[in-house]
């Protein structure tokens, strides 16, 4: 149970048999009343003082607002306290709590003319044959739950993180090799690069070549006069 939201009589010494006798047959004469809605502000020593005005009081627990909904509240609201949303109250004697119960649901705190929680309404009911270590066991079984369900949430976080990761770096790899297939289709496309004429004595006995390929063939002497005569007049 959530120590802040309980207030009690706290047991530390082991009980003796005749004791541990006397806690039971207290407790099968004990009755619990569950109250369905703390008001706002209301701390688990106020229950115990409001309702210790009816009848002897043994052990309150009230019940803390879920986290999330904590979180959001201090952080939009100036309300920094903690808030309770439900609780219990145990009375040694059933039938006090029976009746208290009774007497006090859909009515008014009350109080002083200006309390904080004057106008605020009671919503309670008595709860027969519940004994306060269903209570316990309920509430440990609550928070096992809440434990679970959050170790499960964060493997799943692992998870969808670990595959995020994954898909980053499977798509770096791709775009990288992109890339190079892009540098490697440019490079192809480079114009082809002229050769260079061989210079010195190598170079002028290829262009002596060339000249001479050049040269028309001689068929004739005659015929080689009248075409250039020709080709004059």
């Amino acid at each position: 149970m959530d120590p802040a939201g309980f207030a009690g009589p706290k047991i530390v010494k082991p009980l003796t048999p005749e004791a541990l006798a006397a806690f039971k047959a207290a407790q099968d004469k004990a009755g619990v009343i569950y109250i369905s809605r703390i008001p706002p502000g209301m701390r688990p020593t106020k229950v115990r003082h409001i309702m210790s005005q009816y009848g002897e009081i043994g052990r309150v627990y009230l019940q803390q607002e879920d986290a999330k909904r904590a979180y959001l509240r201090k952080k939009y609201t100036a309300t920094k306290k903690a808030h309770y949303t439900e609780g219990w109250v145990e009375f040694k004697d059933k039938k006090v709590a029976r009746s208290i119960a009774e007497m006090l649901n859909a009515q008014p705190i009350g109080g002083k003319k200006g309390t904080r929680w004057r106008d605020d309404v009671w919503t309670m009911k008595y709860l027969p044959k519940f004994k306060w270590n269903m209570l316990t066991e309920q509430v440990a079984h609550e928070a096992a739950v809440h434990a679970a369900r959050l170790r499960v949430e964060l493997s799943q976080s692992k998870a969808e993180q670990h595959e995020y990761l994954k898909n980053v770096e499977l798509a770096r790899v791709l775009d990288k090799r992109a890339e190079r297939k892009r540098q490697a289709g440019k490079d192809d496309k480079l114009p082809e690069v002229k050769k260079r004429q061989p210079e010195g004595e190598a170079g002028e006995r290829a262009r002596s070549k060339r000249r001479k390929q050049d040269r028309p063939v001689a068929t004739g002497g005659d015929d080689n006069l009248d075409n250039v005569l020709s080709s004059i007049f």
